[in-house]
């Protein structure tokens, strides 16, 4: 099993390029199933959770033609409706087949996914949606199996605004009879993003990055071309290892709108900031970080993805700082790896009292998720002496060349 070896050289410097969003390109793919057209995508990351539900699509009987970041899916000859756990007990992300399947065939048989284990993401949301567009849905065996002769619209409100669910129930109200309204939508821009692509295939769907959005269904969707956008956590990750390196560091192909709350909590701990159209230059005069408060909640506030990079940080910055958990349970596993670095952490509930330290020492860690593994490479960047980092096939679901990237910024990083 390969890990990462890390030995704390000092600050990143340089220039780095950011990969398309993950979370944008899973629902694109699966868009791909709601027309017999072919799909161009461009800009995909070369991440494990991409070409595992391209594996799924493949399964299904789509032709996927894959050229570095290009990629063009021919949905035309699926053959099932069968989405098996073996494939997907890694992926959340595969519940987005749910809905264009049962949208386009009628039926869906799709295992209940699998993920991070940072806490419970129920998908209640997107069956009870389904149901209200006319769907026929039952678990048996850890399967739902879904059937539907045509969705129609449906007046629907989400009870939380779930990310996924609200990517599910656009793609599936995109080709049902009539139309249907969602209230308490998410607002993240993956979600604007997947309106955009399917307006381009013929869809109708207006209010997307409002909490309210209208989707008129029609009979049949076409091809198109979509670039992915820029990942957001990406960039953000690669600002916070800058900070807590004290680098200076220019992130490119990005777009700083998607994240003003995150710029806006870097720029507190005592960090200088330059946004272009689509770069941010970071530049921390070699100082040490200022510690910061984090409270994570649904978009726009600040990510529940950045929570485990900016608890790294403050382990090494100049202060005491309280990062407070709202969204998942179980996502402050990554503590207890902190902690064997040195780092002086106290939880209490879904809150975390972080005592900033000038140094943390190198040692042995476990990567428990996709974000925590960011977390334990920022802290190990910044910590005196070697650390390894274990299980890091959580890091490759999410992360394109990530330590590739750190090496071209002058980290002592590698694959061992």
């Amino acid at each position: 099993m390969e890990q990462i070896l890390i030995t704390g050289n000092g600050p990143l410097c340089g220039e780095v390029s950011v990969a398309g969003a993950k979370n944008a390109a899973l629902p694109i793919i699966a868009a791909s199933l709601l027309t017999t057209e072919p799909l161009q995508i461009s800009n995909v990351p070369g991440v494990r959770d991409i070409n595992t539900s391209l594996q799924l699509l493949q399964l299904l009987g789509c032709a996927v033609e894959r050229s570095g970041t290009d990629l063009t899916i021919h949905s035309a000859d699926v053959h099932s409706v069968h989405v098996p756990y073996e494939q997907v007990k890694t992926m959340r992300g595969s519940i987005l087949l749910l809905g264009p399947l049962l949208a386009r065939f009628g039926e869906a048989d799709v295992s209940l996914p699998g993920g991070c284990a940072i806490g419970s993401r129920p998908v209640n949301e997107h069956i009870a949606g389904l149901e209200a567009m006319g769907a026929d849905i039952h678990i048996e065996a850890g399967y739902i199996k879904a059937e539907a002769s045509r969705l129609r619209g449906a007046h629907f409100a989400f009870d939380v605004p779930s990310v996924t669910a609200t990517e599910n129930l656009i793609m599936a109200a995109a080709l049902a009879d009539g139309t249907s309204v969602l209230e308490n939508c998410a607002l993240e821009p993956e979600i604007g993003d997947l309106a955009r692509l399917l307006r381009s295939m013929g869809g109708k769907i207006d209010g997307a990055g409002t909490s309210t959005i209208t989707i008129e269904g029609v009979k049949t969707l076409h091809g198109a071309q979509h670039r992915v956008p820029p990942d957001r956590i990406e960039t953000g990750t690669f600002l916070v290892a800058a900070a807590a390196t004290r680098g200076d560091i220019r992130v490119t192909d990005t777009n700083p709108d998607f994240l003003h709350h995150v710029l806006g909590k870097l720029e507190q701990a005592g960090a200088r900031l330059a946004l272009g159209p689509d770069w941010i230059h970071l530049d921390t005069g070699g100082r040490r970080c200022q510690a910061v408060n984090i409270h994570t909640a649904p978009y726009p506030a600040f990510p529940t993805d950045m929570q485990a990079q900016f608890m790294a940080l403050n382990a090494l910055a100049e202060g005491t700082a309280t990062v407070v958990e709202n969204i998942f349970e179980n996502r402050f596993m990554h503590v207890a790896e902190l902690q064997r670095m040195g780092a002086d952490i106290e939880l209490q509930g879904h809150t975390a009292i972080v005592r900033g330290r000038e140094r943390l020492q190198g040692a042995p860690v476990m990567a428990t998720d996709l974000r925590a593994s960011a977390s334990l490479i920022i802290a190990a960047l910044a910590a005196e002496g070697d650390t390894t980092i274990d299980r890091v096939y959580h890091l490759d679901r999410g992360y394109d060349n990530i330590d590739g990237k750190l090496a071209d910024l002058g980290a002592d990083i590698r694959r061992i």
